[in-house]
């Protein structure tokens, strides 16, 4: 049975650092308890021209953290006059995270971004942070990681780590069962942040 305390869940979303940008994917099924409660759900989101965050876990939780963290940026925009870096968004969320560990927020977040350079950090739920050339989170993480493991070369270019997200997330959503339903990709630039439509992900794979 159901309860009503129960949270909307279930994910996988990697993180891919290319030579010329960052790659963010996520597939798009929510779940309650052992239900798919729906399937077009943006694990996806965007923070600031350069700066984007994938969340895993509860949607009302991550959908709160995104609003704080759009808040933040424009903040420090106005008072610095230039643009949040990667690595301080990270720090911020890491920072929001450990300071609610003994009632925390359900979520794991993938921070990516391109400041001076393409950089992709994982945040857990108690405010750890990994920076790395890849990441994955959530409940598919395991099987996204055996094909990021073997498949991932340094200097990769944008268009090779959208094939590869989209096969790690694939490989997630066969093996999962709260992961699936479609894959949002991501990719953020020097010249920014850009949502990539379904026909041109087809377009790639077929090429």
């Amino acid at each position: 049975m159901l309860h009503l305390t129960e949270k909307l869940k279930g994910t996988t979303t990697v993180g891919i650092v290319c030579k010329d940008g960052v790659v963010l994917a996520a597939d798009k099924r929510a779940s309650f308890g052992n239900m798919v409660y729906t399937k077009n759900v943006t694990k996806i989101h965007k923070i600031d021209e350069h700066l984007a965050i994938a969340g895993a876990g509860s949607v009302g939780d991550i959908l709160n953290l995104v609003r704080v963290l759009r808040a933040e940026a424009k903040l420090y925009r106005a008072n610095v006059g230039k643009p949040m870096s990667v690595k301080g968004l990270a720090t911020l969320l890491a920072n929001i995270l450990n300071g609610t560990k003994y009632f925390p927020y359900s979520v794991w977040f993938l921070v990516g971004g391109y400041d001076d350079k393409p950089r992709v950090f994982s945040v857990d739920m108690a405010g750890g942070v990994t920076e790395d050339n890849y990441v994955a989170a959530g409940s598919g993480m395991e099987f996204a990681y055996s094909v990021l493991d073997s498949e991932y070369r340094e200097n990769i270019g944008i268009k090779e780590g959208i094939k590869l997200a989209i096969k790690a997330i694939n490989a997630a959503t066969k093996r999962d069962v709260f992961s699936g339903d479609g894959i949002l990709v991501v990719t953020i630039t020097e010249e920014g942040y850009r949502e990539l439509k379904n026909s041109e992900l087809k377009t790639l794979l077929r090429q």
